[in-house]
């Protein structure tokens, strides 16, 4: 039968056995062949309406499934450039960085120099009372603001939300677990977590918690030490700084 039906739309389309038939083709040659009868027309268009649709979306599936496959490939190909990078890559300095000037060098180190010098006269003001606002995180921070001024470390609200709540979390862990190690563990990770969760990453606030923890002199300010000499320092180095 299924031969019979091939060898007769051949012939119908006069066309060599060589040339495979297409989806629309060979349905139009079916309908063609049904008997005429009152609701034929209609059975027609249908059918025929059937067979475009499920041509055009046979070929559409057929696009998309090419397109993930070349999506996939490329993916593929990514990832194994990634992998092939090679593991001292992060040892050298960054490419595309150009050499820094004199000025590059000479300012920042120049306002560390004055900042230091401001705070360590203000420490003679206030070492008959037993206080310091020097403190070595300070240092850190003068790298930060005088150094790279354009990253998010040295914005103004990272720097003072991040000194503020980070040596109040040193004192809050200090409270809890006392002095030792599992204090200083607790205090760094939830200052790391504070900060992320602030959107104000400052790296020098992480070391205030380790700071007040090891500090005999410092446990007697308590929770006085979320303002001073952290933040009271930080005010007097982003004035220089502007």
């Amino acid at each position: 039968m299924s031969t019979q039906f091939r060898a007769s739309y051949y012939q119908h389309n006069g066309s060599s056995i060589t040339t495979a038939p297409s989806l629309h083709s060979c349905s139009s040659f079916i309908i063609s062949k049904l008997p005429d009868h009152p609701l034929s027309g209609n059975k027609r268009s249908l059918l025929l309406g059937t067979s475009l649709s499920f041509n055009s979306n046979k070929e559409t599936t057929s696009v998309i499934r090419r397109r993930k496959r070349k999506n996939f490939e490329h993916g593929i190909v990514a990832s194994s450039s990634n992998v092939a990078t090679p593991i001292w890559e992060s040892w050298k300095p960054q490419k595309g960085s150009s050499n820094p000037s004199l000025s590059d060098i000479l300012w920042p180190s120049a306002g560390a120099f004055a900042a230091m010098a401001i705070l360590g006269k203000m420490d003679q003001i206030l070492a008959p009372k037993g206080f310091s606002i020097t403190i070595a995180p300070l240092g850190a921070v003068c790298a930060v603001l005088f150094a790279t001024p354009s990253t998010p470390a040295a914005r103004k609200y990272n720097v003072f939300m991040s000194q503020i709540g980070c040596a109040a979390i040193g004192v809050l862990a200090f409270s809890i677990f006392g002095p030792g190690w599992l204090a200083r563990s607790a205090g760094l990770a939830a200052s790391i977590a504070f900060m992320i969760y602030a959107r104000a990453p400052h790296p020098p606030a992480a070391s205030l918690p380790i700071l007040f923890i090891d500090g005999v002199k410092l446990h007697s300010l308590n929770f006085w030490y979320a303002l001073f000499p952290g933040a009271a320092g930080c005010i007097i180095l982003c004035l220089i700084v502007s």
